[in-house]
């Protein structure tokens, strides 16, 4: 028994020291996507920028539950909304702007630096996510679960995005930066609905974690 529990708890540490990775990370992350968007005029770097923001609270809140156990949960399930709620507003503004880039024919100007970005976030996420559900295994928890879909979802948008400033760079196809950043919106909608989803069915993600 003794055993077990040092094993859950080094486990949870684990959790804890992913968790601290994944809100380093993506405040690194947002902050060179904004400045390299922001200075090439990308909609899709912008917006994959603001995304890895909001993916910080997310982070957050589960670094939070790691620490505080299963105290807090209905600031954890406001903060979950709060999560959903912004990043469908993000999919609106990303939809927004990038049909304008089309319609305006605005050219992007290429993106070394947020092509470097997407290639490392390429690699670096699905690696971080295939780490969260094997800590998630040890401590059967169906919150560090879900946080893993949240990051291979991250992996999704690094590949788009490569594309999209990839066809840019090399080719000269303004269109392909708005284009990524259109295809983006149904997966920030659907990254939206889950953190929505997730402050609603708190009570049956802890019982599973009891179980």
């Amino acid at each position: 028994m003794e055993a077990q529990v040092i094993r859950r708890d080094e486990a949870v540490r684990q959790g804890r020291r992913l968790e601290y990775f994944t809100v380093g990370w993506n405040l690194i992350e947002a902050a060179v996507a904004l400045g390299a968007g922001l200075f090439a005029g990308s909609i899709a770097l912008i917006g994959f920028g603001i995304d890895s923001l909001i993916e910080t609270s997310s982070g957050g809140i589960l670094l939070w539950r790691l620490k505080e156990g299963e105290e807090g949960e209905e600031r954890e399930r406001m903060a979950l909304k709060f999560v959903g709620i912004s990043l469908l507003a993000l999919a609106v503004y990303v939809a927004i702007d990038a049909a304008k880039g089309l319609i305006l024919q605005e050219l992007p100007e290429r993106s070394l630096v947020g092509i470097i970005l997407a290639a490392v976030s390429l690699v670096v996420m699905p690696l971080l996510a295939w780490a969260k559900r094997r800590v998630a295994a040890k401590l059967n928890s169906q919150a560090l679960v879900a946080d893993s879909h949240q990051t291979d979802i991250c992996a999704y948008l690094s590949a788009i995005l490569l594309v999209g400033l990839g066809l840019n760079a090399l080719f000269g196809w303004w269109w392909a930066d708005p284009i990524a950043a259109l295809v983006m919106v149904p997966i920030i909608v659907k990254e939206g609905l889950e953190a929505l989803r997730g402050g609603s069915c708190l009570e049956e993600c802890k019982k599973s974690e009891e179980r």
